[in-house]
């Protein structure tokens, strides 16, 4: 089966960092752009970084000089660093790939909660 599974969320304080990893299965990871969404709650789904398969990535205005985002394609995984989280961080995270259809993405994980609280 295709699959995306994440990893690595959780509670964090202002400031803080977390590094969320998601490792694909069932299909051509290393031939597969990848991207990182977000989830705020009673938000709509929103788009945070592309990694494409030559590992050059492209990341939201909004978290580009705090997020940074990588692959191996070793290990079938692509990985989301984020430094200096606020309250606006908190949100769903999922790993994902394809088109966007209907708010999900064709080809999406089940997530993973970044809560960022003091």
């Amino acid at each position: 089966d295709v699959q995306l599974l994440e990893s690595g969320g959780g509670l964090v304080q202002p400031g803080g960092s977390l590094r969320l990893s998601c490792i694909g299965s069932g299909f051509t990871f290393s031939l597969t752009d990848m991207k990182w969404a977000r989830q705020a709650p009673g938000k709509g789904l929103e788009w945070v970084c592309n990694v494409y398969t030559d590992g050059s990535t492209f990341c939201a205005a909004s978290v580009e000089d705090r997020f940074t985002a990588s692959r191996d394609n070793a290990k079938n995984t692509v990985y989301l660093q984020m430094n200096n989280l606020t309250s606006n961080d908190t949100a769903v995270y999922y790993c994902a790939s394809g088109l966007l259809v209907k708010g999900k993405y064709t080809l999406q994980g089940q997530g993973t909660r970044v809560t960022v609280s003091s």
